[in-house]
């Protein structure tokens, strides 16, 4: 009867880990399937602009321009992909093209694109051609998806200057593409970090980020740009 016991609190310790640590497979596995929709132009604010980032798990790459001056709204959302209106289980299932990424809406006369892209490098690890961090798959890879001809420039110089800092492990293949139809994510994906604090909090500590950003950008992580 002992073993027995111990056998069940074993496996309940599991799943609850499991819950905890991998909340994206939770609500993968929950079946929590919504329609998506795409984002129009329209539902950008007059007198900002638009800049579109994929760094893996969308729920860590709101904050860090959330928090920036300028920055109106971040959307988390899909792209990328051939498929209309995507769920959120077809897409952390690997079965669209599209990867999960954001919008940032932006007032140029406040922040400048090249900022933005500052603070993108900052999030993700451009040498991994497999997904990001503890999320695998080409739906969490990494990528900068561009509105004009000037963002493309931006961005270009931008990854050269990556590339030549030699400060990663690896080549920098972090793709430029031009920015395809854009699908915001269901309504409880949206500010995540914020609806569902101590989970995001648990998720993020664990997921190796946080880490990896430490270890490879030091001091230099942290930019000195106006905050909200």
């Amino acid at each position: 009867m002992k073993k027995q016991t111990k056998w069940w609190l074993a496996a309940l310790v599991t799943i609850m880990a499991g819950i905890l640590i991998l909340p994206e497979a939770y609500n993968y596995f929950t079946q929590r399937s919504y329609e998506s929709e795409a984002v129009a132009e329209t539902d950008v604010p007059q007198g900002f602009e638009v800049a579109t980032f994929a760094g893996g798990c969308f729920w860590c790459m709101e904050p860090p321009f959330e928090k920036l001056a300028g920055v109106d709204e971040v959307i988390s959302g899909y792209t990328g992909g051939g498929q209309t209106n995507p769920t959120y289980e077809e897409v952390a299932g690997g079965k669209t093209n599209h990867v999960e990424a954001v919008q940032v809406y932006y007032d140029p006369a406040v922040i400048k694109y090249e900022d933005l892209l500052a603070v993108f490098w900052r999030q993700i690890n451009p040498t991994d051609d497999g997904g990001q961090f503890i999320d695998r798959g080409a739906q969490y890879t990494a990528g900068i998806f561009y509105h004009t001809e000037e963002q493309k420039q931006e961005a270009e110089h931008s990854k050269a200057d990556q590339i030549e800092s030699h400060r990663f492990d690896g080549e920098v293949i972090t793709p430029i593409r031009e920015a395809d139809s854009f699908y915001r994510a269901e309504e409880y994906h949206q500010d995540y970090y914020k609806k569902n604090e101590w989970r995001y909090d648990y998720y993020r500590g664990n997921s190796g980020r946080d880490d990896y950003l430490e270890d490879v950008w030091g001091d230099d992580r942290e930019l000195d740009l106006p905050l909200q």
